[in-house]
């Protein structure tokens, strides 16, 4: 495992890939992005159980499935880093023929990737059959899934959310980022979503809370208590608080930076704020 100063280092690196991907291509979702790098960082290098290289069974590994696929730069980043694929690929990010589209698929054949994810909503289902399936398969190893606050607007989500209460699926854990931003502004000016935890409580669910995401310590103490909290009988939520375009000054507090892609010297800035520690790509 790595001690926690390649753990920060590795968080800042992939801020800076983000940054550059997005930028380069003038398009993309750096807010989202940047404001789950240390959930992505903690779940593939500190919490899942994986396996050496890539099979889309992930049968004898934990498994993780992204929602709201419109924050791959951070999946790619870490994926790429995590020695999935190249991290010179990350170059291709939303290019033609790349197999780093905007939104993950599963066509292009992309290590890591396990499930198309562009339409909101539909994680929470995906994650729930995996879970159901590695239990009928006898594989002890956990499911790991990822939603935006603003996906729960969805209603695919309460029915699944329903289910996997009433169906004892206690081998998942379901993350979600709590950021209160969407594309269009504040997720309680656009459909108020409440206190979510409370919701997943009356659904049935496990229900723990991260007060700081972007805390990477508090992170893996928290997924770490997520994963103790499995195995009896109910699926464990993890509500944890984010801030959307964290670790950029001028896209926190904001939901501007959502869907929107740094000029010159807005990169510049930016990268300022993220010294280079791993080496870009």
């Amino acid at each position: 495992m790595p001690n926690s100063k390649e753990l920060q280092d590795l968080v800042i690196q992939v801020r800076r890939d983000i940054l550059r991907m997005v930028h380069k291509v003038n398009s993309g979702h750096p807010g989202g992005s940047l404001g789950c790098t240390e959930f992505f960082v903690a779940l593939y290098n500190e919490i899942m159980d994986l396996k050496e290289g890539f099979d889309m069974d992930g049968h004898g590994e934990d498994v993780f499935f992204l929602s709201n696929g419109h924050i791959s730069p951070v999946f790619y980043s870490v994926l790429a880093r995590r020695g999935y694929f190249p991290v010179d690929e990350l170059n291709t990010f939303r290019l033609i023929n790349s197999r780093l589209q905007g939104h993950p698929t599963t066509h292009e054949g992309l290590p890591g990737v396990r499930i198309a994810s562009g339409s909101l909503g539909q994680g929470m289902s995906v994650a729930i059959g995996a879970a159901l399936t590695k239990k009928l398969n006898g594989d002890d190893h956990l499911v790991y899934s990822l939603h935006g606050d603003g996906e729960l607007q969805e209603g695919q989500n309460w029915e699944a959310i329903m289910y996997a209460a009433g169906k004892k699926v206690d081998n998942l854990i379901a993350t979600i980022d709590r950021n209160g931003q969407q594309i269009d502004g504040s997720t309680e000016d656009v459909m108020p979503l409440g206190d979510v935890a409370e919701k997943f409580k009356v659904f049935g669910w496990d229900v723990m809370e991260i007060e700081n995401g972007n805390n990477l310590d508090q992170v893996i103490a928290g997924l770490n208590e997520a994963k103790s909290r499995t195995g009896k009988g109910k699926p464990v939520c993890v509500v944890m608080t984010t801030e959307m375009g964290n670790g950029v000054d001028f896209m926190m507090h904001t939901h501007a930076w959502h869907g929107k892609a740094p000029s010159d010297e807005q990169l510049a800035t930016a990268l300022d704020q993220n010294p280079e520690t791993l080496g870009d790509y």
